[in-house]
């Protein structure tokens, strides 16, 4: 079976979830969320948070940091829109409709990359790292938080029976941290993922740091080294 999720079923599921997201996933998403910013607040400046939905996390983040904030849904984007004109909200810049594979951004536009509970729901996670490290500053991080799949036991099994019925939800939920460091080694403008467990391994929170263009090179050359020896 695929793990790959079709962009309609995507949206069609989160314009469903929009009216109700926050009362069914506010309180249960919230300890993630907190070490998501905290993490990205330790860089500060110019930051991306990717799949905003509907704005959520925003008023959490302080007001020295500028926001952008990216969706691929409309019916949650608007209801982000709402929130930042409610709450005044002057740290947002700006809310964008953006497929996360193909994100209108300039190269190292951004000083931090936030996804929180959205990397496992992209109908491309790869393309969608690669335009993450792409739209990243050298010395920047992409910092993610969410449930990931186990390796293996009892709930693997589950998460793997799950996953065909999940999908008409906008779920993957056997989506496993593998993935994301398989992605790291091939995309090579990255560190190796550094993640901890959060709330008493509910979720996990992965951070990857980018190279600068002298570490790639270096990288690179010492892999040409390597294969020649």
């Amino acid at each position: 079976m695929s793990t790959d999720l079709d962009r309609t079923t995507v949206e069609e599921a989160y314009a469903k979830w929009a009216p109700i997201y926050d009362v069914v996933f506010g309180a249960v998403f919230e300890a993630g969320r907190k070490v998501a910013i905290q993490a990205a607040e330790r860089i500060g400046g110019r930051m991306l948070e990717f799949g905003v939905g509907t704005g959520f996390a925003l008023p959490a983040y302080k007001r020295g940091n500028r926001l952008i904030g990216v969706d691929i849904s409309e019916p949650m984007l608007q209801k982000a829109r709402e929130r930042v004109e409610k709450e005044k909200l002057d740290h947002v810049e700006g809310l964008c409709l953006m497929d996360g594979a193909h994100m209108g951004f300039a190269d190292e536009s951004f000083d931090v990359v936030v996804a929180q509970f959205v990397i496992t729901v992209v109908p491309h996670p790869e393309e969608t790292l690669d335009e993450m490290a792409r739209v990243l500053k050298p010395g920047g991080e992409i910092i993610l938080v969410n449930h990931l799949g186990a390796e293996d036991g009892p709930r693997a099994v589950f998460e793997r029976w799950f996953a065909r019925r999940a999908r008409k939800l906008g779920w993957r939920p056997e989506f496993q941290f593998a993935r994301l460091r398989n992605w790291a080694v091939a995309n090579g403008t990255v560190d190796l993922p550094i993640k901890r467990d959060v709330a008493l391994g509910m979720y996990t929170l992965v951070r990857f740091r980018k190279r600068s263009a002298a570490e790639v090179a270096g990288a690179e050359e010492g892999a040409e080294v390597a294969l020649a020896g």
